[in-house]
C-alpha cells in the first residue's frame, strides 16, 4: 500500500508532462488526462478502504528518515477528499472536453489547459496527503502556478487583470504561510505535523498563539474567510466555466482542509475558538448580503461561497467531535454541489447568452432539464 501513496502525486504530474508534449495532438492529451485522473481515483479509493480498515499510512519519500525527509500522510480525511477531488477533477474534464466538442475545438493546434489542469490535479492531492508543513506549502505554490494559467486562458483583459490580483493576493498568503514555516522550525526543530503537534507544549503560550493566527490568516486567505474575502468574487467569474467550477469546488477547499489540521493536530491546545466563531459569523452573513446585491449568477455563487465556507469555519469553532464531523461533511458535500452549480451556469451561459438573472428569461421553456 505504501507504494500507491506517492503515485497520486507523480502520475498527474507525469501526464501533464505527457500532455505537454502532445500539445499539437488534442485527442492525446484527453485521453492521458482521463487516464491519469482515474488511475488516481482508482488508488485514491483503494487507500481510503485500507486505511477505513486499518489505519493512516505514512510514507518517508526515498526513505529519508523525519525530519529530513518529505513525508506522505493518508488517513480517513486525506483519502476522502482526494477520492472526491479526483471525481470531482474527472467530471469537470469530460465536461470541458464535450464543451470544447459542441464548439468545434478539437482542431486547436496547441493546448496548455490538459498540462496545467493535471499540475492544478497534482496540487491538490500533494496538499491533502502533505505530512509536513513544508510540503503543504509546496503543494499550495504548485496549486498557485497552475491556477494563474487556467484563469487566464484566453488572455481577455478582464482575466489578466483578475489573475494578477489573484496571484498578488495568493503571493501574500504564501509569504505569510512561508514565514510561519521558518518560525516554527526555528522554534521547534522540524516541520513534520505529528512532531510539531507533540512539541508545541514546549513554547510559551503566547509564542503559540503569534504561530496559530499566523498559520490561520494565511489559510484563510486561500479559503477566503471574511475579511480576507475580497478577491473571490472579482477572480473566479472572469475564468472559463470548468475552470471556475473547479476553483470553487476545490481550492477554497484546499484552505479549509488546512485550517483543519491546523485545528485538530497542531494547535489542540490553544484556543481561539472564539474568535473563528466571530470570523465565521462575519463571513457568512457578508457572503449573503454579498450574493443579494448582484444580478450575474456566477457573482450571485461565488458570494454564496464566501457565505458556506463561514459555515466549516463555525464548525471549527465549535470544535466539538460531532461539529469536526459535520465541516468535513459538509466541506466534501460542498465541493460536489458547487462545483455542479458553477457547471451548471456555465451551460445557461452556452443557451441563453448571458449569466444574469436581467437577461436570462424562458429557461424552463428552452431548456427545461436546465431548468430543474
Amino acid at each position: 500500500m505504501n507504494a500507491l501513496v506517492p503515485l497520486m502525486v507523480t502520475l498527474p504530474l507525469v501526464g501533464a508532462a505527457i500532455a505537454l508534449i502532445a500539445g499539437r495532438h488534442r485527442r492525446t492529451q484527453v485521453l492521458v488526462s482521463i487516464v491519469t485522473l482515474s488511475l488516481v481515483l482508482i488508488i485514491a479509493a483503494v487507500l481510503l478502504v485500507a486505511v477505513d480498515t486499518g489505519s493512516p499510512i505514512a510514507v518517508s519519500v526515498g526513505g529519508w528518515p523525519v525530519p529530513f525527509g518529505i513525508v506522505l500522510y493518508v488517513d480517513r480525511l486525506s483519502a476522502l477528499l482526494v477520492v472526491v477531488s479526483s471525481i470531482v477533477l474527472l467530471a469537470v474534464l469530460l465536461f470541458s472536453v464535450g464543451q470544447g466538442a459542441a464548439d468545434g475545438d478539437d482542431d486547436t493546434p496547441v493546448s496548455i489547459f490538459h498540462p496545467s489542469y493535471l499540475i492544478l490535479a497534482a496540487g491538490i492531492f500533494n496538499a491533502f496527503i502533505a505530512g509536513d508543513l513544508f510540503n503543504l506549502y509546496v503543494g499550495f505554490e504548485i496549486l498557485l502556478v497552475a491556477s494563474y494559467v487556467l484563469i487566464t486562458l484566453g488572455s481577455t483583459e478582464s482575466r489578466i487583470r483578475t489573475g494578477i490580483v489573484y496571484i498578488v493576493v495568493s503571493l501574500v498568503s504564501s509569504i505569510l504561510f512561508l514565514a510561519a514555516i521558518a518560525m516554527i522550525y526555528g522554534a521547534l526543530g522540524t516541520v513534520n505535523m505529528v512532531q510539531i503537534s507533540e512539541r508545541m507544549t514546549e513554547l510559551p503560550q503566547e509564542t503559540q498563539l503569534v504561530l496559530h493566527l499566523m498559520l490561520l490568516v494565511a489559510f484563510s486567505i486561500k479559503a477566503a474567510v471574511f475579511p480576507l474575502s475580497f478577491w473571490l468574487p472579482d477572480s473566479y467569474p472572469t475564468a472559463p466555466a470548468p475552470v471556475t467550477a473547479v476553483f470553487a469546488g476545490l481550492l477554497t477547499k484546499v484552505g479549509v482542509y488546512a485550517m483543519i489540521r491546523t485545528e485538530t493536530e497542531l494547535f489542540r491546545d490553544n484556543d481561539v475558538n472564539t474568535l473563528l466563531m466571530i470570523v465565521a459569523l462575519a463571513t457568512m452573513v457578508v457572503g449573503v448580503l454579498g450574493a443579494l446585491a448582484q444580478a450575474e449568477l456566477k457573482r450571485i455563487l461565488s458570494f454564496t461561497l464566501v457565505s458556506h465556507i463561514g459555515y466549516m469555519v463555525f464548525g471549527l469553532a465549535i470544535a466539538t467531535p460531532a461539529a469536526i464531523g459535520a465541516t468535513v461533511y459538509y466541506t466534501v458535500h460542498h465541493i460536489i454541489v458547487q462545483t455542479t452549480l458553477f457547471l451548471s451556469v456555465g451551460l445557461i451561459e452556452r443557451r441563453a447568452g448571458s449569466t444574469s438573472i436581467l437577461r436570462v428569461k424562458g429557461l424552463m421553456r428552452a431548456a427545461p432539464v436546465l431548468a430543474v
